[in-house]
């Protein structure tokens, strides 16, 4: 008798314990939806609770106050803007880079401050249960979709604004690929009439030059976080109608950021407020006027040399 096993691959298939492959369904037997558990079914009222709490509240102050003010060293701006507003807001700002998130939770004034969640992007920051545990965690994130209209989403954010929790939200969904800014997205306006709660907008520069897109790698550059006066949303007001409105105030105020208080206001009367999404041009055009807009971008850049 040979010592090597008679048992041929098919019989010790049968023969193991285990199934190689999905059980069979009988006809007319409906399965029960399944869970994924990630991106926009991810869990995150357990980073609400006191230990969650305790543990960002560590890690906001000892953490990313100091990283951000080495990295990327703020000028905040517009905060007597906030006085006499109380209760949950919505901060709408504009978005050209991850570090706009800590930039922000380390800028937002108290009473909101260690009261605020993050609308983050389902498929990016809960696509993975760790990823989703990290972002919850540090951020106090929960999962927005931006690919397309979910209730889901809406319906969890707008409860815990009914809870006292005001939200912060990126309306562009996604980082700026060029420096400039893209279209507005209604979340913002739509939650704030829901909820009956006021959007603060708030305009962000120089994060692109710390860390932009496609970037890992961080320089240390200034920026800059302007508060504009918040919008309470009108009788009247629709969702289309609030988001244009909020839109146009984030750009007055990057028009602020790099003029003066004076200047942005004139062009505001004039209807002449510089667009957020740059001219319509070519690559190097964009480029260039990014940095006849942008003070400090003026500063650094090479100038053409003067051959008169």
């Amino acid at each position: 008798m040979s010592g090597r096993s008679s048992l041929s691959p098919s019989r010790l298939v049968r023969l193991l314990p285990f199934p190689y492959r999905a059980p069979t369904v009988p006809r007319g037997v409906e399965l029960p939806p399944e869970h994924r558990r990630t991106g926009s079914d991810f869990r995150t009222d357990w980073a609400r609770r006191y230990p969650a709490r305790l543990a960002r509240l560590a890690l906001l102050e000892g953490v990313m106050r100091p990283a951000v003010a080495v990295l990327a060293p703020p000028v905040r701006q517009g905060l007597d803007r906030l006085d006499g507003l109380d209760g949950p807001v919505i901060f709408a700002a504009n978005h050209h880079s991850h570090l706009d998130t800590p930039l922000m939770l380390t800028s937002i004034p108290e009473p909101w401050r260690h009261r605020t969640f993050v609308g983050a992007a389902a498929d990016y920051f809960f696509g993975t249960r760790p990823t989703g545990t990290m972002s919850a965690l540090a951020l106090n994130a929960v999962p927005i979709e931006r690919t397309k209209i979910s209730r889901d989403s809406a319906d969890r954010a707008a409860a815990l604004i009914d809870e006292g929790w005001s939200l912060l939200i990126f309306p562009e969904g996604g980082r700026s690929p060029d420096g400039w800014g893209q279209e507005f997205r209604g979340g913002a306006a739509y939650l704030s009439i829901r909820c009956g709660v006021p959007v603060v907008p708030v305009h962000i520069a120089g994060t692109d030059r710390v860390m932009p897109k496609g970037s890992n790698r961080p320089r240390r550059a200034a920026t800059t976080v302007t508060f504009g006066v918040p919008i309470v949303p009108g009788a009247g007001d629709d969702t289309r109608r609030l988001g244009a409105h909020i839109e146009t105030a984030v750009a007055e105020l990057a028009d602020e950021s790099s003029t003066d208080w004076w200047t942005s206001r004139r062009n505001a009367a004039s209807g002449a407020t510089p667009s957020l999404s740059g001219p319509e041009a070519g690559g190097w055009r964009r480029t260039w006027a990014l940095g006849e807009r942008d003070p400090q971008r003026r500063r650094t850049r090479r100038r053409w040399p003067n051959l008169r």
